[in-house]
């Protein structure tokens, strides 16, 4: 076990290094001049030389790769061109919003698609399988800005239940956090909820004709102790899989739900970098996203072993 931790953590640092050379070469091969976004449209030859050295842009590109390098694993991420803020202030001010819709979008998901695989299954060919079934399609098909938009104009517009816009924390009122973290949670949960459901059926099926099901059903246990403790822990890791993978979605999903319903977030803070071209701030968030992700999948890869102690050797 603790040899299968060492191979998958060592297996992430190439992961990451590889992303941060693509994000380093994309960002400062794109057409645009960080010195002229700085300095504006009057500035003089003079004043763009002087802030190029100042940034280390008049470097050779491998010097300044090494260099970025370096101030990373200092923990340095630089200073915005456009708030003149330290970078990783900037990210942990708006990580907040982010890591509450994210944790409330996976606990919506996980309770509400898991539960409906397992019925759709059960009930394979029946009305109520045929109802997942479409429900999954639509929610993955559907795209996530049209499905805040149609939140918004029936929950919050029209019933007038929940507000438009706008994030508390938690910390200063409680009431308002949770009132605003439901329509973007489950606008988001609308994708996840349909892949989880559509691959707890799937995976399911597959086991529920194996022989230690029928041997448990020939004990006389319950169908539902039959389903969720042998059927379903065996089916998990596919599901567990799914989850993981499906993580990216949400992460991308984040950056359009946070700009429909105008929150602070990380996502926000990434679409306002884009078009502001904050060089220092882009790279940041990238490279967050793809550390989490890489995290995300190596919690994955440790719940197998959990799930499948054959995993374990």
């Amino acid at each position: 076990m603790p040899i299968f931790l060492v191979r998958r953590f060592l297996a992430a640092i190439p992961v990451l290094l590889t992303v941060a050379v693509f994000v380093f070469l994309l960002l400062r091969l794109t057409p645009g001049d960080p010195a002229a976004i700085i300095a504006g449209d009057m500035a003089t030859p003079e004043q763009l030389e002087r802030i190029r050295a100042t940034l280390g842009l008049d470097q050779p590109i491998i010097v300044q790769f090494g260099t970025w390098i370096v101030d990373i694993l200092r923990g340095d991420f630089g200073t915005s061109l456009i708030s003149r803020q330290p970078v990783l202030n900037l990210v942990t001010d708006r990580m907040w919003p982010t890591i509450w819709i994210g944790l409330i979008t996976i606990a919506l998901s996980v309770i509400i698609a898991v539960p409906m695989g397992v019925l759709a299954a059960w009930k394979q060919g029946s009305w109520i399988d045929h109802l997942v079934m479409t429900f999954s399609v639509l929610g993955f098909s559907v795209p996530v800005f049209v499905t805040g938009y149609l939140l918004i104009t029936l929950f919050a517009l029209d019933l007038q239940l929940f507000p438009v816009q706008g994030y508390t924390p938690p910390s200063q009122d409680f009431g308002s956090f949770a009132a605003r973290v439901v329509l973007p949670s489950f606008t988001l949960a609308s994708i996840y909820i349909a892949l989880i459901a559509r691959m707890t059926r799937a995976s399911l099926l597959n086991v529920l004709g194996e022989d230690y099901v029928r041997t448990a059903r020939a004990k006389g246990l319950t169908e539902r102790r039959v389903l969720f403790r042998h059927a379903l822990r065996n089916a998990a890791v596919p599901v567990m899989t799914v989850i993981g993978t499906g993580f990216a979605l949400l992460i991308s999903g984040v950056v359009v739900t946070e700009s429909v319903f105008n929150i602070p977030g990380l996502g926000r803070l990434t679409v306002d970098s884009i078009f502001a071209r904050d060089y220092p701030v882009i790279q940041a968030l990238i490279l967050l996203t793809a550390g989490i992700y890489v995290l995300v999948n190596l919690l994955i890869d440790i719940s197998y072993s959990f799930l499948d102690p054959r995993i374990r050797y």
